[in-house]
């Protein structure tokens, strides 16, 4: 009986150390030219407190922004201007914002204004409110783990004298590496989003109205999400050629919204799970808008389901096939 307790032991030890081993933070910021002028827009990837933060461009580059006291930090107005003024600390990891300002003496943006759409605050809000306690609950462990890991040294020893010599203390570390592997893999899993279906709604030329068919398409989406453990609907719009650039890029972006109210007020999809949606009006076309059947292929909203691959086994992608609009 000592003899097995010894064992059961020294496996949890060892599986809840290994689990929670600290992973240092390899964000790289750029370094900008101090006092030039920049306008940088992007999504925030990291913050160091209440008044700093990293954002990530579309391109790639990562930029530290430092927001000082008098700096106005606010949400975007409407036709006349205005805002919410928001506190710097309530920047969260997740917005998709615009920051101005000039790079300081340390390679800094030392941003002067800071602006954000309000849908793109209550997102960010949303899933850093669904993150942040997962963060300290793992936090704690790890202090817990480095109490634990001082234990393990004492407790193979015993190990091996209670099983009889080295062939049992390897038998025994082989199988309790092999659980710290498999709970490290479902672990790190828990993180990584895989897409599990897709949807492409189209719209008729200058509409942002979803048709039946559409809805349908949208229905099947959000009967599969149901279904599914840690999951995010990901929404993206695009439009034609049809029209300037500035009201392609206003029309995508209202189609995208379009389908995230029907899946919130149709199916009650928790904002939490909808992703941050995009507008990209006429870039990445899928088709030749030089064509009639090209620019209906591009009037469109491109929805995916992810769902997490460590709390969702046996993932495969399908796609729901696209409904085509006819011209007006």
């Amino acid at each position: 009986m000592i003899k097995k307790l010894s064992v059961l032991v020294l496996s949890m030890l060892i599986g809840t150390a290994a689990v929670f081993a600290q992973n240092g933070d390899t964000t790289q910021a750029r370094s900008l030219a101090s006092g030039q002028k920049y306008k940088i827009e992007g999504t925030v990837v990291a913050k160091d407190d209440d008044h700093t933060f990293i954002i990530r461009d579309t391109t790639g580059n990562d930029t530290r922004v430092v927001v000082a006291p008098e700096s106005s930090v606010k949400t975007k107005g409407g036709f006349f201007g205005g805002g919410d003024k928001i506190a710097s600390s309530q920047i969260v990891r997740g917005l998709y914002l615009t920051a101005e300002g000039r790079g300081d003496s340390s390679g800094n943006l030392s941003a002067t204004k800071v602006r954000f759409g309000k849908q793109d605050f209550r997102v960010a809000q949303s899933i850093d409110s669904r993150v942040t306690p997962a963060e300290t609950r793992l936090t704690a462990a790890e202090e817990n783990a480095q109490r634990v890991a001082g234990q393990i040294d004492e407790l193979m020893a015993i190990s091996n004298a209670a099983r009889g010599g080295a062939k049992a203390a390897q038998e025994t570390a082989d199988a309790a590496i092999a659980g710290v592997n498999a709970t490290n893999e479902r672990i790190t899993a828990m993180d990584d989003y895989v897409v599990q279906s897709t949807a492409t709604v189209n719209f008729r030329v200058n509409s942002a109205i979803l048709s039946p068919e559409a809805k349908a398409s949208l229905d099947e989406v959000a009967t599969a999400a149901m279904a599914m453990k840690g999951y995010v609907i990901e929404v993206t719009g695009f439009a034609s050629s049809d029209g300037g650039l500035k009201k392609n890029k206003s029309l995508s972006q209202r189609r995208a919204q379009a389908v995230i109210d029907y899946m919130i007020e149709t199916h009650n999809v928790p904002l939490r799970r909808i992703g941050q949606s995009f507008g990209f009006g006429e870039l990445q076309a899928v088709a030749d808008n030089t064509t009639r059947e090209g620019r209906e292929q591009n009037r469109r909203v491109e929805v995916k389901l992810l769902v997490s691959r460590g709390l969702n086994q046996n993932v495969e992608v399908r796609s729901v096939a696209p409904e085509t609009s006819n011209e007006e």
